[in-house]
């Protein structure tokens, strides 16, 4: 591994690269151990170079966006992490926005709003990036990701630059066709369509306001750790309410006093304190409701 630090100190991007970088600082949770290498490129050209990098020593690649629905090991992430962060262009091009990928995605709702266009203003106030929103099909307010998206520009496992016109059938309840790749999106193109700022504003503030009552800003979080699922009857933070899971903790991680489908870091939880906690609501819900429930947060690192 000595080896491969040198070299990758000596790569050719105009991004930064780091070694030992801690996690903790790049996550809605605030956990997570040092990742072994870390890199922001701040161009495709970056992004080409960091994957052939990491094909040429065999390393895995983590692609990281905002850090949401994203509870990295306290021992950290092996191999190489790109942090999007520096593709936050965005521009109109009609009634589309063209986003980079790495843009908070509230941040691009509330320009959208200011320009005019409506649509994305759903998203308004969900943590994470346009990207990560993207990867996830995200999904509230009765609206999805996949119903205004209109094309995606990204290196492909190849290391090519590729565009995806997106198709419904690729698409499901918080699912999308680059889970599963590894593949590094770095543009993405929204159809929306002209409204009433004032109006829209209103609209972000009443999702901004339920949030709120929720408890999705009251301490570090990643929102809702399950989906929900129609077929279980009722949503998931109901669900696990009536099996009296709202306070229990483990550590410094705890079932949100708010919301029973929200763990929040308290202050000091390790991310094997938020597994653990995450890991007994599921097997409560098994054990006395008999479902199983699926995670939005993914498990990242060396566990």
């Amino acid at each position: 591994m000595a080896t491969v630090n040198k070299l990758f100190k000596k790569i050719n991007i105009n991004g930064a690269v780091r070694t030992n970088e801690p996690m903790s600082a790049h996550t809605t949770f605030r956990v997570g151990g040092p990742a072994d290498l870390f890199a922001i490129p701040v161009s495709t050209t970056d992004i080409v170079a960091l994957l052939q990098f990491a094909n040429r020593t065999g390393l895995p690649c983590f692609v990281l966006g905002g850090g949401a629905n994203l509870l990295v090991a306290d021992r950290g992430i092996r191999g190489l992490v790109i942090d999007m962060r520096e593709f936050r262009h965005l521009r109109r091009e009609g009634n589309e926005l063209v986003v980079g990928a790495g843009r908070a995605v509230s941040e691009a709702a509330a320009a959208a709003v200011e320009m005019g266009l409506g649509g994305l203003e759903f998203l308004y106030s969900m943590p994470g990036s346009v990207g990560g929103a993207v990867w996830m099909n995200a999904r509230c307010y009765g609206h999805s990701i996949d119903e205004i998206l209109t094309g995606v520009a990204y290196v492909d496992e190849e290391r090519r630059l590729q565009h995806y016109t997106p198709d419904p059938a690729d698409f499901a309840y918080k699912r999308s066709p680059f889970q599963g790749r590894n593949s590094v999106m770095y543009t993405i193109r929204f159809r929306l369509h002209p409204d009433d700022p004032a109006v829209l504003r209103r609209r972000m503030s009443d999702y901004y306001r339920d949030r709120e009552s929720k408890g999705h800003f009251a301490a570090p979080s990643a929102g809702s750790v399950f989906k929900n699922n129609r077929e279980f009857g009722a949503p998931t933070g109901k669900l696990l309410d009536s099996l009296g899971l709202r306070g229990y903790q483990v550590g410094g991680a705890k079932v949100s006093d708010l919301h029973a489908n929200i763990v929040i870091n308290t202050g000091d939880a390790t991310a094997a304190d938020i597994r653990a906690v995450i890991e007994h609501m599921q097997r409560q819900a098994e054990v006395h409701l008999g479902l199983q429930l699926e995670r939005e947060v993914l498990f990242a690192g060396e566990w």
